[in-house]
């Protein structure tokens, strides 16, 4: 356990002895080398008397390089402007009322970023400071979530940029040189920017997807879904869309289970994966949908649908970042946030997906769904 104390008088000297653990810990029966978070304790003479195991992964210092020493010494900290952070607060010699320090990004020797709290404990509200105890946390896990915000910002402005410059250019020329236009370049250049809006509305939807996912507040309004009938309208939009008929392979096993779930999401989730196989794959798109055990507990039956193709596949290293956002693998167009999507959808429906290798090599997704039957069917 990283914890220990000066024995020098007024805090002047070197001497450092074990002593025993924090008195507010120890009653709770935690050792600090358990917390998740770093923690720093300094005594009334400003001496560190506890360094716990995450302020030393945090900081790369070593606790007995700490304890002991003057707390401005063993946690050397700055903020942005360069400014020395425990000279600018004086947690001892300042105002009396203080309770402590908000949370605040502050540098560590090298530029290092750290989230640094700090509360003063005095032993009556206006007496002099005993201990002032630090918390710091790794800004990695805010400086990712920043990242995905800011890339998710980027993507969203550049999808928009392209669609957005179509329509405005096509719309301008038509009103300013109508009458120079035959009816069938009219007619071209209202449908492509009835296309480009099409996009503008589905990137829309992806982002309002993702916002609710993000937050927990997707909803799902549950109602008896016939799947082999869903898939089957999917084959046969992309057969009149110029697709082969024979490129497309649905089997169904009998009996099925009653699917209730959310009929516009499912849709949602056939779409994107049937598209994925049909545009990224090669070869046969093969659908089979079949009764399998429920991800959810207490069911005994649920739905699963596997979407496969016999084209390259997905590189194994790829696997696990397939349903993060942005991933695009290679040679890929799109957002990158339709199969973060899906994931969220099956899983606000209680299922679980997966990705792996087909039989004949290709990409294969496979997504399960509970029942979900109402109670009074039950």
């Amino acid at each position: 356990m990283s914890v220990g104390t000066s024995n020098a008088p007024g805090g002047h000297g070197t001497g450092r002895v074990p002593a025993p653990r924090h008195g507010a810990l120890t009653g709770l029966g935690i050792d600090p080398d358990e917390l998740p978070d770093g923690l720093v304790i300094a005594d009334e003479h400003g001496l560190v008397v506890c360094f716990n195991a995450a302020a030393a992964r945090i900081t790369a210092t070593a606790p007995a390089d700490a304890l002991g020493r003057r707390l401005e010494k063993a946690l050397p900290l700055e903020d942005l402007e360069g400014r020395r952070w425990w000279q600018l607060t004086d947690p001892y010699g300042g105002l009396a009322i203080r309770v402590g320090q908000p949370e605040r990004n502050l540098l560590l020797p090298g530029g290092r970023e750290v989230l640094v709290s700090a509360r003063y404990v005095r032993a009556e509200p206006t007496g002099p400071v005993r201990r002032v105890v630090v918390s710091l946390r790794d800004t990695e896990a805010r400086r990712r979530t920043e990242r995905s915000h800011a890339e998710l910002i980027a993507t969203v402005a550049h999808e928009l940029r392209s669609p957005l410059t179509s329509v405005k250019g096509f719309t301008a020329t038509l009103l300013a040189k109508w009458e120079r236009f035959t009816d069938d370049q009219k007619r071209l250049m209202l449908e492509t920017v009835d296309a480009d809006a099409d996009r503008v509305t589905r990137l829309i939807a992806e982002l309002l997807d993702i916002s609710r996912i993000d937050s927990g507040r997707l909803e799902v309004r549950r109602q008896p879904v016939d799947i082999g009938a869903a898939v089957g309208r999917h084959i046969q939009a992309y057969v009149a869309a110029g697709q082969p008929a024979d490129r497309f392979l649905l089997r169904v096993e009998q009996p099925l289970p009653a699917l209730w779930a959310d009929p516009d999401k499912v849709d949602q989730v056939l779409s994107n994966l049937i598209e994925n196989a049909v545009r990224h794959g090669e070869g046969t798109v093969t659908i089979d949908i079949t009764a399998t055990a429920s991800p959810r507990e207490g069911e005994d039956v649920g739905t699963s649908v596997t979407v496969s193709d016999e084209g390259p596949g997905i590189p194994e290293e790829s696997m696990n970042r397939v349903f993060t956002r942005f991933w695009r693998g290679s040679k890929r167009g799109g957002t990158g946030l339709g199969l973060y999507i899906v994931k969220g959808i099956v899983e606000a429906h209680g299922g679980t997906i997966t990705v792996g290798r087909a039989p004949g090599g290709g990409a294969e997704f496979r997504f399960t769904l509970p029942v979900s039957a109402p109670a009074y069917l039950a």
